[in-house]
Formats: structure tokens, C-alpha cells, sequence
């Protein structure tokens, strides 16, 4: 019997004759499993699932926004065979199709897109960046009325359209942004309104801290009264202020939200007067408060984003616009972990492991004089060697001394040196 096989019968044997288990269960050629077998141990999911145990109904998302009148399965159905018939039937598209001249409308295939399943992905892309989580809590809504958001460039030739997280440079937001949408048709039945419907635009960035509190916002634009979809003839609240993304913040999130009103409201409360548009203070914002204070009359109904970084072009903002200087951020790296200093390392260059231990100023100073006195004020460096290696060293030379020689005449190691 090999020895392996023994080890693993007499573990066996403890485990039925003995009063417990083995914390090492025996396998044979020699491999081991400590602790509970797989069947038995708990994964680390479950374990973490145990320690953090929250109610369901507490935690449970709510969707505020509008609900969704799905057609039944069955008439689902019924209009997607008769569809599938009239294209099988259709002899002008299958003589298209053979001559490889069929093409695809993109627009059709983006308005069914939005029609079907672009709200759903929208409301998933949100949640990816946060957006939700940041600005309702634990609140959420599938934008119903897609938002057509653009700003101009060049005079008009060129448009910057707001997609779900592209990235718009300041100097392209610069400008009011081109906003449209259908303000004529119901969120939920999707058919025509027979009265007014009136609306109201929200852009804030949840990632502009300039409060005390964290999860303050800045308002960046605020227009109320929107008369089925015409922005520009809005109650203006806010004047648009461009996103202004300090320097080595990294990227930044701008956020419209549509609401629906029920009818004409009074949010004089939020005027911001003309001689505080750059008062960063009067431009706090808290979309969870606004929704709270008026959520009998207001609904989310669209949802659009963007991200932004720091450019050029901000420099020149912050002096002339928000009549303050730049700030620059930059991250404060921790010092690399240096362990006590041993009286004789082992397996270490004693040079290195010196040098690791010394005022780097001095180190810095030391390798300036090094290469100061290599150099000729007048005819510049020596010439190097043609051969570096071909040159012999004393074997008197300690063998630190003869690695240092070698680095030097090859110009490799670390870039202070030589």
C-alpha cells in the first residue's frame, strides 16, 4: 500500500471512528482539501448574503414615473403575423432582395426602436452611470417622451447631440442646447391630448459638489411652463449656465429631465434673478427635494445625459463668468510602504538598499555632481565608448562596483544615475 493510500485511510477511519470531522480531508496522490468539503462549506456569496440582510419591502425600488399600457400577447401576435405575411407576399421585395438593391430605412428602424424597447435600455444605461441612484434615491422612471437634445457648433453646420453618455466638451455646451419633443401626445395612451399639456425642463450635475452637502447639485437650467413641447415659449426659472468641470476632477455628468405637469404651476420659488446667474450658492439644487415638493403635480417623463470633462476653454470662463480663480485638483499619492531597515539585508544590493533609506535630495544632489563631473563646460560629455563591454575590469573591482561600471558605460539603469 502506498503511503498516500494509508494517509488517506487512517484520515477516513478518524473520521468514522472519532467524534468530529477532519478539518483535512485526504484524497489520494497526495492532494489535499482543507476544511469543509464544497458540498458542505458556504460560498462567499452566501456568507455575504447572511451579513447584510436587509428587508425586501425597504430596499424595494419605486417607479415614478408613467406606467406602460401593453398591448395583449394575443393581438401582439396577430399584428406580427400579418406583417411577416404582407413581406412574404410582397414580390417587389423579393425581386429587391435578389438583385441585392434592398435597402433599410434607419429612421423607421429608430422610430420602432423608441417605440418598443429604446425607453427600457435608456432606463438600463441610467442605472449603469447612476443617474437614478443620485438624483431619487432609491426612485426610478422609463422615459416615455424621448428628448431630441443638440447644441449648435460653427454657426450651425455642425451639431453635438446629446446621446445616453457621450462625452460634449465645454466648449461645445457653451450655448443653449436645441431641445425638442413631442409635447402634444399622453406619456401613457401615446395618443393626442385634447387639452394643453404643459411641461418642465431640468438640467443639473449631480457630480458638482460646490455645497457643503455631498449630494447637492448645481442647477445649470430650470424652464416651466412648456406649452405642448414649444421650450422657447417656457417660463426660463434659470438662465442656461455651461458646464464648468474643474481641472483633475475627471469627467462629469450632465442630466435633463422632463417632467409632466397637470396643469400650470406657480414656481416662482425657483427664480433665479439675472445678477446672481454666476452665484454658485443660489445654483444648489436637490432634484430628491424638488420632486418631493411637487410630486402631485409633476411627473418624470423623459431622461437625457451627457458627460464633460475639463478643456481649455474653462480657464477663461472661471475669470470672466464665475469672477473667481481656476481651481486644479490633483491626487495626493501615499508615500510608497518602506519597511524597517535591517542591519544586514539579505539578497539585496546593499547600494540600492541604502539609497532607498536616505534623504532623496541628497540622493538627487549626489547623481547631479556625478554627471556635472563627466561633462566639459566647453566640449560637452566624453565621448562614450565604441565597445562597452570590451574593455576589461580589474578583478580587484568588488563585484557592486563592476555591476555599477558596466551601467555606466551602457547608459542602462535607473535614469538619474548617469
Amino acid at each position: 500500500m502506498s503511503f498516500s493510500n494509508l494517509l488517506m485511510k487512517s484520515c477516513l477511519n478518524q473520521g468514522i471512528h472519532g467524534s468530529r470531522v477532519p478539518s483535512v480531508l485526504c484524497i489520494r496522490q497526495g492532494h489535499t482539501i482543507r476544511g469543509k468539503p464544497p458540498g458542505v462549506a458556504r460560498t462567499l456569496e452566501q456568507r455575504l448574503r447572511e451579513e447584510t440582510l436587509s428587508d425586501p419591502e425597504v430596499v424595494a425600488r419605486v417607479n415614478i414615473g408613467f406606467p406602460h399600457l401593453k398591448e395583449p400577447r394575443s393581438a401582439q401576435l396577430k399584428q406580427r403575423l400579418e406583417h411577416l405575411k404582407a413581406q412574404r407576399t410582397s414580390k417587389e421585395l423579393e425581386k429587391l432582395a435578389r438583385s441585392n438593391k434592398l435597402t433599410i430605412d434607419l429612421e423607421k428602424v429608430q422610430q420602432v426602436y423608441v417605440k418598443t424597447t429604446g425607453h427600457h435600455d435608456l432606463r438600463l444605461m441610467a442605472d449603469h452611470y447612476g443617474i437614478f441612484e443620485h438624483l431619487y434615491g432609491s426612485a426610478f422612471f422609463v422615459p416615455r417622451v424621448p428628448l431630441s437634445i443638440n447644441y449648435v457648433l460653427d454657426g450651425g453646420e455642425r451639431l453635438a447631440p446629446v446621446y445616453n453618455g457621450n462625452v460634449i466638451k465645454p466648449v461645445e455646451a457653451s450655448t443653449p442646447p436645441q431641445v425638442t419633443f413631442n409635447g402634444v401626445l399622453d406619456p401613457i395612451t401615446g395618443e393626442a391630448a385634447t387639452s394643453d399639456n404643459f411641461w418642465t425642463l431640468v438640467a443639473t450635475n449631480p457630480d458638482a459638489h460646490y455645497a457643503t452637502e455631498s449630494s447637492s447639485e448645481c442647477l445649470h437650467w430650470l424652464i416651466a411652463n412648456i406649452p405642448n413641447g414649444q421650450v422657447n415659449d417656457g417660463q426660463v426659472l434659470a438662465e442656461y449656465l455651461p458646464p464648468f468641470p474643474p481641472r483633475g476632477v475627471g469627467y462629469q455628468r450632465m442630466v435633463f429631465v422632463l417632467y409632466k405637469q397637470e396643469g400650470r404651476l406657480d414656481l416662482g420659488s425657483y427664480q433665479l434673478p439675472a445678477g446672481d446667474y454666476n452665484n454658485l450658492e443660489k445654483r444648489t439644487f436637490s432634484t430628491l427635494d424638488f420632486y418631493r415638493r411637487h410630486q402631485e403635480q409633476l411627473t418624470p417623463a423623459g431622461l437625457a445625459f451627457y458627460q464633460t470633462n475639463w478643456d481649455e476653454s474653462l480657464s477663461q470662463f472661471y475669470q470672466d463668468v464665475l469672477k473667481c480663480k481656476e481651481p486644479v485638483y490633483e491626487y495626493d499619492f501615499p508615500k510608497p510602504y518602506l519597511a524597517d531597515q535591517k542591519f544586514f539585508p539579505l539578497k539585496q544590493p546593499f547600494n540600492l538598499y541604502m539609497d532607498k533609506h536616505r534623504d532623496q535630495k541628497q540622493l538627487n544632489k549626489e547623481y547631479l555632481e556625478r554627471k556635472l563631473a563627466q561633462t566639459h563646460p566647453f566640449d560637452g560629455p566624453n565621448t562614450p565608448l565604441r565597445y562597452p563591454n570590451a574593455h576589461p575590469i580589474g578583478s580587484e573591482v568588488p563585484s557592486w562596483l563592476k555591476t555599477e561600471i558596466r551601467k555606466q558605460r551602457l547608459r542602462t539603469g535607473r535614469v538619474q544615475d548617469y
